[in-house]
Formats: C-alpha cells, structure tokens, sequence
C-alpha cells in the first residue's frame, strides 16, 4: 500500500440493502395512505363527540415533548455524546409514536376537525400553509425518520448522519407546527 492510498473504514463500505429502503418506503406509503383514508373517508364512530375529547389535546403534548426530546437529542450530538444523543432520539421516536396511536384513535372516533373560520383574513393565511406544510411533510418524515433509524441501529454512522442533517429538521417542523395547529383549532374552537 502506497502512502497515497487510504484504507476505506468498513462502516462506509457497508452498503444498505435496497430491499430495507424500500420495505420501509412501502410501510411509509401504506401507513400514509391509511391516514388518508381514516381523515378523509372514514365515518367517525363517535359522532356525538363525546368519548375521550382530550385526545387533541393529548396529540399537542405528545408533540411538544418529541420536539423538545429532538432539540435535546441535537444538543447532545453537538456535545459528541452519543449515549445520550441516542436516548433523546428514541425519546422522540417514542413520543411520536405515542402522538400517532392518539392521533388515530382520535380521527377513528371523531373524523377529522373542519376549523369554523371563514377562508380569509390573517388566521385563515396562517393556518392553511401551515397544516398543509404540516401535513406534507409530516409524510415525507416518516420513512426519513424510520430509515435514519434503521442506520443508526445498524452502525451505519456515516449515512446515518448524512441522512440525519436532513430527518432532524424535518420532524423537529412536523413536531412544532403540530402544536401549533393544534393550539390554533383549541382557541377557535373554543
């Protein structure tokens, strides 16, 4: 081996398996086109509304808490403390898997939520990009967040974090714009 040449650490040969990427592709697909049919199609089962009403509520703080947990997950990356970086991330993982049973009992039960505004004026504007960016990129985290996992629990570091530097502010956006849609529908609902 000449002085010139480099030795290719083993982590980056390691290729992913493009059957992997593309389960999880397939399982983001199906799961958001689960979503779709249960907010948009599904006869709500409690059409009085009155069974479990916190769940809304409850979606908001399961977001709030995964936000929180990435921004901390982030900080101690950072701080190239990677026990801890890994526990905050599965933090949010958990959180955001929590916000997702609650969020599909609560449509299951209820269907989903029209906001009783009219389709002008300054909230109007604020609301609509912003559950429609919510919404869009709420479906493209999804498999992001799975397959940057998958990396991470493979010791795939170097793709891991490639693919992290685009995942983190992504969903920390979902996450945030969650509550926020949230606490926009609480206080003109009332």
């Amino acid at each position: 081996m000449t002085a010139n040449t480099q030795t290719i650490p083993e982590q980056e040969r390691i290729k992913t398996p493009p059957s992997i990427i593309a389960t999880i592709l397939g399982v983001s697909a199906v799961a958001s086109l689960f979503l779709f049919w249960l907010v948009y199609y599904h006869a709500p089962a409690d059409t009085n509304h009155t069974k479990l009403l916190f769940l809304p509520s409850l979606n908001a703080v399961f977001n709030g808490l995964s936000a929180i947990a990435l921004v901390i997950g982030f900080a101690y990356v950072k701080q190239r403390k990677i026990k801890q970086h890994r526990a905050a991330m599965f933090t949010a993982f958990i959180f955001s898997t929590l916000f997702l049973v609650s969020y599909i009992l609560n449509h299951a039960l209820h269907g989903e939520y029209r906001l009783p505004i009219a389709h002008t004026g300054l909230l109007w504007n604020t609301y609509w990009p912003m559950l429609l960016s919510h919404i869009v990129l709420s479906v493209v985290a999804l498999p992001m967040i799975l397959i940057t996992f998958f990396l991470s629990l493979t010791q795939r570091f170097p793709q891991h974090k490639k693919l992290a530097r685009w995942t983190f502010p992504i969903w920390l956006y979902v996450s945030v714009t969650g509550v926020l849609v949230a606490v926009i529908q609480a206080v003109v609902h009332g």
